[in-house]
């Protein structure tokens, strides 16, 4: 069991960002866990041969994968490159490093004749022109949200367009407009985890989901989409433990690169801290004492943990199964 559970438990000692990290020789055991509970769950109870994973270039695919290349072996994991034109290089890069470093079986899979297919790109830009007319070939967007320290109102998201010669604009999103990009956008997710389930069928493996705590518990996936898997080992974990996993795991430096805590906007908080937050919220430890350990202000406290319950009511949909209307299990 690993410490945030025991902590939790015992009730004991004062709060602090040690407690969202693994004590000394503590990361060994449950790496030694996973790995057997992978062999245990997938070998045994799902009766499927390995597993088939996303190398997305973050440290969460990278722990994914490395535990899968020790419960299964490497002839048996089945690592996806799935790219398509807006994928930044640096994380291609840190996936194919990922594998040459595990020496595990690998497929290319582009997803942009996919994704235009279907639209992904032509109603994202039909929906991004509402609001930029002009938004077209090489442009680019991100959608932001307003730092969660500045205030309590309203939360709206902000589109921010860079044209081609380099100048940005940010632009305010109505609920509707953001919802059609969302949609959009969600179109990436879904086509991933389609392919990752061919690769699946055709090989008798399971697909192994790399949803870390944060993600899982405020809904940062796309259903059907990155929260669709047969098995999700680390969705238990918070970053700050993932990345000692890494390290123990022998992970090269250059691949334990965290993926942004969106949950919050980055600048605020760093993955520790959002970490922490998220552990004091479940134990009730009080937003003064949190402030005081991470140098926050109670209303910043206060702030982000109105957040978290806002997200975790949000994502009570992303997680529910379906209904059944007759009475089946």
């Amino acid at each position: 069991m690993h410490r945030v559970i025991a902590m939790s438990m015992l009730g004991g000692g004062r709060f602090s960002t040690a407690d969202v990290r693994f004590e000394p020789g503590e990361a060994a055991g449950e790496a030694d866990r996973l790995v057997a509970t992978l062999r245990e769950v997938v070998l045994g109870r799902l009766r499927r041969r390995g597993g088939v994973v996303w190398l997305s270039g973050a440290v969460e695919s990278a722990v994914v994968a490395a535990l899968c290349e020790r419960a299964f072996g490497r002839g048996r994991v089945l690592g996806l490159f799935m790219t398509d034109a807006e994928t930044p290089p640096e994380q291609v890069r840190r996936a194919r490093q990922l594998a040459a470093h595990l020496r595990i079986r690998t497929a290319d899979e582009p997803l942009t004749p996919a994704l235009a297919a279907i639209g992904c790109y032509r109603r994202r830009d039909a929906a991004i022109r509402t609001v930029v007319p002009e938004f077209g070939e090489g442009w680019s967007c991100t959608i932001t949200v307003p730092n969660v320290f500045d205030n309590d109102l309203l939360r709206l998201f902000t589109l921010v367009v860079r044209a081609p010669d380099g100048t940005e604009r940010s632009v305010e999103l109505s609920l509707e407009t953001y919802l059609e990009i969302s949609a959009a956008t969600g179109f990436k997710q879904r086509i991933r985890k389609s392919i990752e389930y061919f690769h699946a069928d055709r090989s008798r493996y399971a697909v192994v989901g790399t949803t870390n705590l944060l993600e899982y518990d405020q809904g940062l996936f796309v259903k059907h989409g990155d929260g669709a898997a047969d098995v999700k080992p680390i969705a238990h974990l918070y970053t700050t433990q993932i990345l000692q996993l890494a390290e123990q795991l022998g992970l090269p430096d250059e691949l334990r690169v965290s993926s942004r805590p969106r949950a919050l906007d980055e600048r605020a908080l760093g993955c520790e801290q959002m970490d922490a937050c998220l552990y004091a919220r479940d134990r009730g430890i009080p937003a003064g004492e949190v402030a005081e350990v991470l140098g926050l202000s109670v209303d910043q406290v206060e702030r982000v943990f109105h957040d978290i319950d806002a997200k975790r009511a949000a994502a009570r949909y992303l997680h529910a199964r379906p209904i059944l209307f007759g009475g089946g299990r």
